[in-house]
């Protein structure tokens, strides 16, 4: 049974900084697309960063300089490194996996294009 398994959200204040992981045994296996999405109160669920076969990564454009996508294999981790965070930033954040789609491949970075979800991690920053 494939789970992901999602930690590390919170609250910061604006310029802040946050670490995200997701835990799956999924990272070993080098064919999968990894991506973090997220979606506020009202809005879409989007793709924020994604990482694919090769180490190929895509940022959203409002978080390029600002995130950064990584996988630990030793540790079955996705990982997200967030700094200066901003209050537009404030969602709930998902780990996502796929085996054939990912946006640097060029599909449509849409949640309707990956298998599998973690159950999320809140993050909130204020102003």
């Amino acid at each position: 049974q494939v789970q992901l398994v999602e930690s590390g959200g919170g609250s910061v204040q604006a310029g802040g900084s946050l670490r995200l992981s997701c835990s799956t045994s999924l990272i070993a296996r080098t064919t999968y697309c990894m991506s973090w999405f997220r979606q506020a109160p009202g809005k879409e669920r989007e793709g924020v960063a994604a990482l694919g076969v090769g180490g190929r990564t895509s940022y959203e454009a409002s978080v390029k300089g600002r995130f950064t996508v990584s996988k630990d294999n030793a540790k079955n981790t996705l990982v997200l490194e967030m700094k200066d965070l901003k209050p537009d930033d404030t969602a709930m954040y998902y780990c996502a996996a796929d085996d054939s789609h990912c946006p640097m491949y060029g599909d449509t970075w849409t949640e309707g294009n990956f298998a599998y979800w973690g159950q999320g991690t809140q993050v909130t920053v204020s102003s």
